[in-house]
Formats: C-alpha cells, structure tokens, sequence
C-alpha cells in the first residue's frame, strides 16, 4: 500500500530504517545532494547545484544486509529502483517501496517458472491489488530466489 507520508528521500530512507530494525537486518545508505550528484538529473545546466526550481534533489542508495540481497535506489523524482538478489524493479513508486520491502522480507514474494515463453519471474505482491513482476535475468536462480519457486 502507498504510504502518502513519504514527501522526501529523507523520510523514504527512515521508512526503510525501520523495517531494517524490524527484520534485524545491516543497512548502509550512502546520500547524494544537489543536482550535480544525483544521477538523474538533466533540468539543470552543468555544475549546477540546486535544480531551477530552486529545490536541492536529494537521492540516497540503501544496502540492506542478509539474504536477499536487497539494495534501493531513491531518486528525487518520487521513484526507486529496487533489486532483489540481481532481479531489478525499476520505477516503484517511493511511496511503494516499505511495502515492497515488507512484501520481500516477510515471506510473500515468490518465483514462478512457466515453459512459454520460457522464464523465471519473481513476483511481489503488495497489499491491495498491486503486483511487480520482473523477469529473472539468464533464468539463474539464486540459493533465496529457488527457495521462493512456487
């Protein structure tokens, strides 16, 4: 479910502090500030610091210690990128993303295999009617990920 409380990377990376307490898990968040460190952005000119707004876009990348091998990527544009053991979930929504972490980490995502066409999907529910599903990258699945095929 979408957390309408997460207005900025700051309070998406509390969020995701949280649940890191909650599921006993190591985390390593590393911040870039201003638009001449984010990745993303493109609005403002070279060397630029503050967007032309006038805004300071802030982005952070999280590793999340344990199996899976959870890392986040928050962007300043309200959106993440996921990877879940290499398999990646690219524009999920920042408000999405305790959810999806939840989802991962309590036992509700799962692999599923089909012969055509040939693949490995790991699929995340999210409270709701919300699904991500992302195609496993070479079909190779790890120690977690083949414990989660169903």
């Amino acid at each position: 479910m979408a957390h309408p409380d997460l207005p900025t990377t700051e309070s998406a990376v509390t969020a995701i502090r949280e649940i890191a307490q909650e599921f006993h898990l190591e985390m390593t968040v590393t911040d870039d500030i201003g638009a001449d460190r984010t990745s993303r952005r493109t609005s403002a000119g070279a060397f630029a610091v503050l967007d032309p707004d006038g805004s300071l876009p802030h982005e952070a990348y999280v590793e999340l210690g344990g199996s899976p091998v959870l890392t986040v990527q928050l962007f300043p544009e309200d959106d993440a990128k996921i990877i879940v053991d290499g398999v990646e979930f690219a524009d999920v929504p920042r408000d999405a993303v305790p959810a999806f972490l939840r989802s991962v980490l309590g036992g509700l995502a799962h692999v599923k295999g089909r012969f055509f066409p040939p693949g490995w999907w790991l699929v995340v529910p999210l409270p709701g009617d919300t699904t991500y599903k992302e195609l496993i990258p070479n079909s190779t699945l790890t120690p977690w990920l083949n414990g989660k095929v169903r």
